[in-house]
């Protein structure tokens, strides 16, 4: 019986693991330069910073909305499901998080900025 319930706990970290750090349905991670080239290329595009605003205010990649990840769930009819997404946060983790909420709710185009907006090089407005 101890070990079944052993089995079962290593079973649910393993899933948990999974579902927060594994692999997000419909999203591409691009580094630095990938992501400029696909803001430069992609016209249409929608930029958005999950940020809190106090983060968004503090400096932000020109031309981004600001849809932070806690208000995500009631603000997600604004973003067209058509259109190329871009996200980024501070470090990569809540657009991670984002993009998985997105994708569960029918985003197919979905991008996230590996290393967030602390590996961003281009400009930056405030």
């Amino acid at each position: 019986m101890e070990t079944a319930i052993n089995l079962l706990f290593i079973v649910l970290i393993v899933w948990f693991a999974y579902t927060r750090f594994g692999p997000t349905k419909g999203l591409r991670t691009l580094k630095d330069a990938e992501f400029r080239s696909k803001l430069e290329t992609v016209p249409d595009a929608l930029l958005i910073d999950v940020r809190e605003p106090a983060e968004f205010n503090s400096g932000a990649i020109p031309g981004a909305l600001n849809i932070p990840l806690s208000q995500l769930g009631q603000r997600i009819g604004e973003i067209p499901k058509e259109r190329e997404l871009l996200l980024y946060c501070r470090s990569g983790m809540r657009s991670k998080t984002a993009a998985r909420m997105l994708s569960r709710g029918g985003y197919r185009h979905i991008n996230h900025l590996q290393g967030g907006i602390s590996a961003w090089s281009g400009r930056i407005v405030r």
